[in-house]
This record gives structure tokens, C-alpha cells and sequence, in this order.
């Protein structure tokens, strides 16, 4: 709980105006507890340093972690996500600071949610929403923003290598060459249902709430002040915990169903039951 007399921005979003702005993925990185109290929400254990600026945590399976490490490098990952699934593969994934939280949370979130059934399409969103779509004959695929900014890519550097997935937001940088303002690093030994979150969320064009200017780059987004202000998006935030501790909850009832063998056996009726 943050301290309304101590000057940090942990006290937001009450003590700060909020604008609504867009596109999101230029929108900068946002409130890290819109991801790390929701983890926590879902029952993830807190193993951070209270001494070292980072957030470790750790999900009750011991399956998945989650950190966030501020790395001064403009290149450097701030967020790495680890995971390791029931038929042993392993996996990893990072994200560069300027990510928006409402964009790197929707994998987030997947971790917790119940697996679904069948794995949402990767590619069809991104199209539907106006983006271009290339594959060459060595199976690399390609999509791209229509704004020429952000991107998506499946490839792998040699036939027959492992696929990588990398998004990015670069900018010309005046030179022939581009200037990064975000990445993202997938794996693609992910669940495929991860990958999937991440690529939907990409396709979103739904704007965020940023302070005036607490954008990477001021000239890439329009910002009104409009939407949701400081009580609003505080109560928004409970209810997604809310939604967040219902999910893992079911998950975990689910689990424990699946350890015992299946649901649990109907009671028996009484006599006084039979006789009626």
C-alpha cells in the first residue's frame, strides 16, 4: 500500500490527470500493477529483494515466473517471462520497457486463465485489422501495422532452425537505419494459446490512459484529456483483480479435480429421499 504523503508514483492514478491515448502501442509502458498485482491477485508468490529495484514472481506451480528488472540499456529486456510445460519444454520470453502493460498483459493474464479448447487463431486478427501479411517460401511469415511502425515476425535464420517469434515498434532513424522504441522476444516453444494473447492484443486499437507527455515519443500519439480519471480506473483495477482471483480459482478447482481422478461422485440419497 503506498503512503499519499510520500512523493512517488506508486500513489497513482489519484494524483495525476489522465489522457486518453493512442495508438496504445506507442502509448509507453504504463503502471506495472495493472500486471503485477494481478499475478499476485492469482495467487503468484512474491520472491523480490526488497534491497534490488526488481519484481520476481513466482506462480504456485513453480511452473512460470515473471520478472520485471529495469535495465538502463535502451535495448535491454525489462520484462522476462519463464515457463516450463507439463511435458517438460521450457520456454522464454522478454519485453523491452516502453511495452504497453494493457498489450503485455493479455499473455500475462493467459498464464492464470483457463487453457482454451482450441487454440485462438495468431495471424486472421491481425489482418482483420488492417495489417499486411507475407510469407516466403521458407515458411518466414511477416505482418505490419499500418502505420509502418509496429511489427510482427515468425522466422528462422536458416532452413530447418528453430522459429522465433519478434514484435517491434522501431522508427526511421534518419540514417537508412531504425530506432527501437520497444521489442518483445517469443518463443516459439510457447503454448501456442500464449502466442496467441500476445498477437490479439497487438490487433486492439483500444486507447490507454497515460499521464500528459509520459509517452516515449509525444509526437506519435494524440492524447485528449478524456476517459476514465483517478477513482474510475482505480475501481476498474479492483474488478480486474477481481476477475483475476475467480479465474485462478477455477483453475485451480480444476486441477484438483483432474489430480482426484474426476468429479466427484453424486451423494447417495437418503432413505426418506428413496422413499419419496
Amino acid at each position: 500500500m503506498s503512503d499519499p504523503y510520500l512523493p512517488t508514483r506508486a500513489n497513482s492514478p489519484h494524483d495525476i490527470i489522465w489522457f486518453e491515448t493512442q495508438p496504445r502501442h506507442l502509448a509507453g509502458r504504463g503502471d506495472p500493477r495493472h500486471i503485477t498485482q494481478a499475478l499476485r491477485a492469482a495467487g503468484w508468490a512474491n520472491r523480490s529483494d526488497p534491497a534490488f529495484p526488481h519484481v520476481l514472481l513466482v506462480g504456485p506451480d513453480h511452473r512460470h515466473t515473471v520478472v520485471l528488472e529495469p535495465d538502463p540499456q535502451p535495448y535491454g529486456a525489462w520484462w522476462r517471462v519463464r515457463g516450463q510445460e507439463a511435458d517438460g519444454r521450457r520456454w522464454y520470453t522478454e519485453f523491452g520497457a516502453n511495452i504497453p502493460v494493457e498489450i503485455l498483459a493479455h499473455l500475462t493474464d493467459a498464464l492464470v486463465r483457463p487453457v482454451p479448447e482450441q487454440t485462438p487463431p495468431i495471424w486472421s486478427p491481425l489482418t482483420t485489422a488492417g495489417w499486411s501479411y507475407e510469407r516466403d517460401e521458407r515458411g518466414n511469415e511477416i505482418a505490419r501495422h499500418p502505420d509502418g511502425i509496429l511489427s510482427l515476425e515468425r522466422w528462422a535464420v536458416l532452413p530447418g532452425e528453430t522459429f522465433h517469434w519478434r514484435a517491434q515498434a522501431a522508427v526511421p532513424n534518419g540514417g537508412g537505419g531504425f530506432r527501437r522504441i520497444w521489442h518483445a522476444y517469443l518463443d516459439d516453444q510457447m503454448p501456442p494459446h500464449l502466442i496467441a494473447a500476445f498477437t490479439s492484443a497487438l490487433a486492439s486499437d483500444e486507447p490507454v490512459q497515460r499521464g500528459m507527455y509520459d509517452v516515449p515519443h509525444t509526437y506519435l500519439v494524440t492524447q485528449e484529456q478524456r476517459g476514465p480519471q483517478g477513482e474510475e480506473l482505480a475501481t476498474a483495477h479492483e474488478a480486474r483483480l477481481k476477475a483475476i482471483r475467480a479465474a485462478a480459482r477455477k483453475v485451480r478447482r480444476t486441477a484438483a479435480l483432474a489430480t482426484r481422478g474426476g468429479p466427484p461422485p453424486a451423494a447417495i440419497p437418503s432413505a426418506a429421499a428413496r422413499g419419496r
